[in-house]
């Protein structure tokens, strides 16, 4: 099935525009991404998916816990919601949302120019991933890591992480002002 986005202006304004994710690829037309990271109860761990081998885009690493793009007429905590339903099988709402901040990001790799405006969200959850259903050509396998273990992953050049830079950079400063 197709996905179409609402394409926005460089100052994230809704331009009226809907195009498809081939042409918001193709053209580099900015669009809308949101992300979650699943957090602990107890702000100790961090769930990660395994990207599927079949990925365009950075196959086999490790990635947030969910996220995509945004949908037409959808907000970013709807698209949010759905894509970690449709990825993990976990339902979350609303409530479950701590929204910490949009960023926009630019990066091309081969063919695919992504032009997003991104937004954080966390969910703190203790979810066992023994009841976790792994949407199989999106997510190979899903882990718990140590929040440590992250940030020095993270340090060292995205060690086997996806080069979404700026959403691992947002996760190591949510842990920065959660500290304090």
């Amino acid at each position: 099935m197709e996905e179409f986005f609402d394409v926005l202006d460089e100052h994230g304004d809704f331009t009226g525009e809907v195009a498809s994710r081939k042409e918001c690829h193709e053209r580099g037309l900015w669009h809308r991404a949101a992300v979650v990271f699943v957090i602990s109860t107890d702000n100790q761990r961090i769930l990660l998916q395994q990207r599927g081998a079949n990925k365009k885009l950075w196959p086999n690493l490790w990635d947030v816990t969910s996220g995509g793009h945004v949908l037409t007429g959808e907000f970013g905590y709807q698209g949010v919601i759905r894509e970690t339903k449709e990825e993990l099988g976990i339902d979350i709402t609303k409530d479950d949302l701590e929204y910490i901040g949009t960023t926009i990001s630019e990066n091309q790799e081969r063919d695919i120019i992504n032009r997003h405006f991104n937004e954080f969200y966390i969910v703190h959850s203790d979810v066992d991933i023994a009841n976790i259903t792994l949407q199989e050509e999106e997510v190979q396998d899903i882990k718990w890591f140590d929040r440590e273990e992250v940030a020095r992953r993270i340090k060292n050049n995205l060690e086997d992480l996806t080069g979404k830079d700026i959403c691992w950079h947002y996760l190591l400063k949510y842990f920065e002002f959660t500290e304090k």
